[in-house]
């Protein structure tokens, strides 16, 4: 009986293993893909609900020495490369697209605040790593591949 008992705990735990080994890097894609479209929804959401809020935003990146420009392309790589993250389409070029652009806005920002610093630096590690085991299950790279 301690055998057996040994045994299905040991298939257990394996097979554990193996699940978690498949869809944590699933949670850490959507949950890095979620900091990224809640981000721009919000932005978005102000920004329609204002008449001036493209402007105020323009304003808001002008203020940290960014110019207008850079309001529209900041939208576009946190809509595209966050909804490509969350699907799992062209995963690993969405995770360097998306790391670039947290440490672009780290420094470009100007982050007064070390904690909130930290946390880009944190989630450029999220995505750098994610880039290493991508493509993951349950993502439109894994239906590719089949």
């Amino acid at each position: 009986r301690h055998k057996t008992v040994a045994c299905i705990m040991w298939r257990f735990g394996t097979y554990w293993k193996t699940l978690m080994q498949k869809f944590i890097p699933v949670i850490a894609r959507i949950l890095l893909a979620q900091i990224f479209l809640v981000a721009i929804v919000i932005q978005l959401t102000i920004i329609f609900k204002n008449p001036t809020g493209y402007d105020d935003f323009r304003l808001y990146l002008g203020q940290h020495g960014l110019p207008g420009i850079f309001a529209p392309l900041m939208i576009l790589v946190q809509l595209l490369a966050g909804a490509a993250l969350l699907l799992g389409y062209k995963t690993r070029l969405a995770a360097y697209v998306l790391a670039g652009y947290a440490i672009f806005i780290a420094f470009a920002l100007r982050i007064n605040e070390p904690i909130v610093f930290m946390q880009y630096l944190a989630i450029t590690g999220g995505l750098l790593a994610l880039s290493t085991i991508a493509p993951t299950a349950c993502s439109l790279d894994s239906l590719k591949k089949k």
